[in-house]
């Protein structure tokens, strides 16, 4: 049984308890003796058993059969997905960036559809990310997907998706976001209308996301718990012909199944997939002197052991007013402790003249220099400060302490520009010591 008309739950974080039958949660008891419908209990745990009870996540699972009813896992073929550490190295402090990658010509899903970027940190030590791309013009039917690697935070760029997960079905549109917590089963196809999707993909190997401390911002700002939203439950009692693939120490794994395993009829608890409408982020920015840090727009974060210092930072250049006064307005020229990839969603991106495309991505590294290009240096600098509103555009960058290590794939991709460094080559000296 699946909804066309979905409906969700807000909050983020929160405790959850919903159900597609009547009475399918047992009533002051977590996992009775014999439950209802004859379904069976399974906790879902996203964090060590002993975490604090703020960190500690959990749900309870009502399905129709238990996970544990499949085949021995067989190992696939090796597919344009690279883990952390990667056996070859390829980090350098070269600035980087690629063109969209192409939407295929031959059918192809979501999980063959995927490609590397980059990777760092270490995914058996449970610290660091990895960025990948994906275009497909196919939905998976009979096959199914989860990743003991890390979760998994997705960025549609082009077209819409339905993520049909165990415990519901969240429909993403352009403009939002989706969060799988790592170990969830799940499918991926096109939504509505859509003949292709491509987007961005950052698989968080360390702490789960969480909304990032207000600090001297106070109560309102950023974005607000409400506007996350989870599924309710909805199930599917199939038997057939079914493959689930596993990403388990960066390697792919497949297990044969009798069954749909989107077969939970209720949950309860505080680990859910989950999406965001990056429109309802409430932006923070100056209206005196400076460009802020972008820290200003961080929407999730996943902490490291050291406080401050993000194991990975989502962060958001949505819409939003220009008004301040007497200062250089786009983004500075900077040399940064953090690694920045980057990718644009829609519009511009008011630090990139041009070759910065929707669907694109670029990489700057650890202390690696980078800001505004010629040709937005030249006209930032002779702007009327007027207040200006920033209309069409949302980028987006996965920020993290760790460096990247572009993928061999990535580095001898068609769509690597391999000229981008030429972009600031024409910035000229305007040094004059006789005028202050």
């Amino acid at each position: 049984m699946s909804t066309e008309t979905l409906d969700y739950q807000s909050g983020f974080r929160n405790h959850f308890a919903t159900e597609a039958l009547p009475d399918a949660l047992p009533k002051g008891q977590n996992s009775p003796q014999r439950c209802a419908y004859g379904l069976y209990a399974e906790q879902y745990t996203g964090s060590a058993f002993t975490a604090p009870r703020h960190q500690n996540l959990r749900s309870w699972l009502y399905r129709i059969r238990p996970s544990v009813v499949q085949s021995a896992y067989q190992p696939l073929k090796e597919k344009a997905v690279a883990t952390a550490p990667l056996a070859k190295p390829a980090a350098d402090p070269n600035q980087m960036r690629w063109d969209p990658l192409p939407v295929p010509a031959e059918p192809t899903d979501f999980i063959d559809g995927l490609l590397t970027i980059a990777v760092n940190g270490d995914a058996g030590a449970q610290s660091g990310v990895g960025v990948h791309v994906y275009a497909f013009n196919r939905d998976m039917t009979e096959r199914f997907f989860y990743n003991a690697d890390g979760e998994l935070l997705i960025v549609p760029q082009l077209g819409t998706l339905r993520l049909r997960t165990e415990l519901g079905e969240l429909d993403i549109a352009n403009g939002e976001i989706g969060v799988i917590p790592r170990g969830i089963k799940f499918q991926v196809r096109l939504g509505e209308g859509a003949d292709a999707a491509r987007g961005y993909i950052c698989e968080n190997y360390g702490n789960p996301l969480e909304l990032p401390g207000l600090g001297p911002i106070g109560a309102n700002g950023l974005a607000n718990p409400r506007d996350f939203l989870s599924p309710v439950a909805s199930y599917e009692d199939l038997e057939g012909d079914y493959s689930l693939v596993a990403k388990f120490s960066g390697r792919f794994w497949e297990t044969k199944l009798s069954h749909s395993p989107l077969d939970v009829v209720a949950w309860h608890g505080n680990v859910a997939p989950y999406k965001y409408n990056l429109a309802n982020f409430n932006t923070i920015n100056t209206v005196s002197f400076d460009h802020p840090d972008p820290s200003i727009f961080t929407v999730l974060t996943s902490a490291s052991d050291t406080p401050g210092t993000a194991n990975l930072d989502f962060v958001i250049f949505p819409p939003r007013w220009m008004v301040a006064e007497s200062t250089f307005r786009p983004p500075y020229f900077h040399r940064n402790l953090m690694s920045e990839f980057m990718g644009l969603i829609h519009g511009e991106y008011d630090a990139k003249a041009e070759g910065f495309l929707p669907g694109g991505a670029s990489l700057h590294n650890c202390m690696s220099p980078h800001g505004p290009d010629a040709d937005t240096f030249e006209k930032a600098t002779h702007a009327d400060l007027t207040p200006q509103h920033q209309s069409d555009t949302m980028a987006f960058m996965f920020e993290s302490r760790y460096v990247y290590h572009p993928t061999e794939a990535a580095l001898n991709a068609d769509i690597r520009q391999r000229d981008y460094v030429d972009v600031w080559s024409t910035l000229r000296s305007h040094f004059d010591p006789t005028k202050p």
